[in-house]
């Protein structure tokens, strides 16, 4: 009869065993981290995975994130340090580092902690880009300023239990108006630019012209001067030899002369002169001149 009982009363303690021992073991994963709380109050926080007890009925095991965790933020439009309107979407990355001030403070959901980031990293990005310029947000300087607007974030999500490993603005546009009121600006500016690219070239090639035509005036100047005071000693040249070879042979100078007016006066075919026959410039049309006699 006792081994008759034997094998139920077993499989009840068994059954027992389970009961009680499943509400008592749970098991901590390399990515959790997890606050025990018993009846609504915390007592330890679990980090080490593995598996690990609790008082069943009365303790409950609340698991939390240990990874790092990504919220982005709604884009807003912030008023720069030089008075420009941008609208900055951003995005910021946390941990849990104390499950016990995280769950005192915005409880055992994740939802809680988005609306506190929500706000004091909206307040944050407002107080820091208050103080820059447009062209500080769109150059290297941004590394700086997203590092001081961490840095504030983090000093506040302190006591939240929650730790800032950074703050990014994935994107920065401005305002439609002001996008159109810009691209018009840059216009305008790019217009001036050009109508002062093309008053430089005028000016520049009226100076190109005005120093060649000077260059011109000088070498046309300074070619005719040449030219002439080569003219002068090539008839002075001429001159010294007409006379030489006058005083060498007048006749035959004076013959040569003759020819050469006749050649001048007759060269047309043309030509009509109207002088006594008995002029001395006809007079080798009338007798040949008589040659000297050698010696």
């Amino acid at each position: 009869m006792s081994n008759r009982l034997f094998g139920p009363l077993a499989i009840l303690a068994v059954l027992m065993f389970m009961l009680l021992a499943g509400p008592t073991l749970f098991i901590v994963g390399q990515t959790e981290q997890v606050l025990i709380v018993r009846l609504g109050e915390p007592r330890r926080v679990i980090v080490e995975p593995g598996l690990h007890a609790k008082i069943p009925l009365l303790e409950t095991a609340i698991s939390f994130d240990r990874r790092l965790l990504d919220y982005e933020l709604p884009p807003e439009e912030v008023i720069l340090g030089d008075q420009r309107r941008l609208i900055v979407d951003s995005f910021t990355r946390f941990r849990i580092a104390d499950p016990l001030r995280y769950f005192q403070a915005v409880g055992a959901t994740e939802a809680g902690i988005q609306a506190r980031l929500n706000s004091v990293v909206s307040s944050s990005l407002r107080r820091v880009l208050g103080n820059e310029r447009l062209l500080d947000v769109l150059s290297s300087a941004r590394p700086r300023i997203m590092a001081e607007i961490r840095d504030q974030v983090n000093a506040e999500m302190a006591s939240f239990g929650v730790a800032i490993e950074d703050v990014r603005i994935r994107r920065a546009d401005l305002p439609p108006e002001n996008t159109q009121a810009i691209l018009q600006r840059m216009q305008s500016e790019r217009e001036r630019v050009a109508r002062q690219a093309r008053a430089e070239g005028a000016e520049a090639s009226a100076r190109i012209r005005a120093n060649a035509e000077r260059d011109r005036t000088v070498l046309l100047a300074e070619a005719r001067a040449t030219a002439e005071q080569l003219r002068g000693q090539g008839d002075s040249a001429a001159i010294a030899t007409y006379a030489d070879a006058f005083g060498r042979d007048p006749q035959f100078f004076q013959f040569w002369r003759t020819l050469q007016a006749y050649r001048e006066a007759f060269a047309a075919g043309k030509s009509r002169l109207v002088m006594s026959p008995h002029a001395d410039f006809l007079k080798l049309l009338e007798q040949a001149p008589t040659l000297p006699t050698k010696p």
